[in-house]
């Protein structure tokens, strides 16, 4: 079941990263929209996660073989400030990023075409997909809490790079896709990078 997602362009206040950073007039941005830049978006029944004919169907057509839960709560997530401070560090991954939430709400903020950031708010039910060399960026919001389920295909590669990555073939390969050039080949994971690696959530 696909459902509309709500995301807007964000302001550019350095005030609380968990507040919803909306411009004055809002500036939406569309389903569509994030479709061009590579994410995608399901929205299933969270309450039924465990048994849902849906959420296995996708897991079977993207191949996601492995799955496991975290929760970002004070009272959950050791170091709590800390990790959401760097969840919040303009980073990519050399794979997707593939969430599920299960409860609570949060952001996920992507830099589209013109670099600008986009904020897309998720909650209960919302299953997105950010695709491999996006710029983007995570966080609570005001509620402090979420439950999200991890996809991954194959072996989980808890593996971020901050930004400057764009040395990275997979940085390049997406830069491309926007572009509309013919696909990329298929890139090695194996770059040097500028910036070290760091674990992810």
């Amino acid at each position: 079941m696909m459902s509309e997602l709500e995301a807007w362009y964000m302001d550019e206040s350095r005030e609380d990263q968990k507040l919803p950073h909306r411009l004055e007039p809002n500036q939406r941005v569309t389903p569509r929209q994030l479709e061009q830049i590579g994410v995608y978006h399901w929205k299933l029944n969270a309450d039924i996660y465990e048994n849902d004919p849906e959420l296995q169907k996708i897991r079977e057509e993207k191949g996601y073989s492995y799955m496991d839960i975290i929760t970002i709560h004070p009272d959950k997530l050791p170091d709590y400030e800390n990790k959401v401070k760097m969840f919040y560090e303009e980073h990519l991954h050399l794979d997707d990023e593939i969430r599920y939430i299960l409860d609570g709400s949060s952001y996920f903020d992507v830099r589209g075409k013109d670099e600008r950031w986009i904020r897309i708010a998720v909650s209960k039910g919302d299953l997105i997909t950010l695709p491999a060399g996006i710029y983007h960026r995570f966080t609570v919001d005001e509620s402090n809490y979420t439950t999200a389920m991890r996809l991954f295909v194959g072996e989980p590669v808890w593996k971020a790079y901050n930004r400057p990555a764009d040395d990275f073939d997979i940085r390049k390969a997406y830069v491309n896709s926007l572009r509309r050039r013919p696909p990329a080949e298929p890139v090695s994971s194996a770059c040097c990078a500028r910036t070290p690696a760091r674990t992810w959530w």
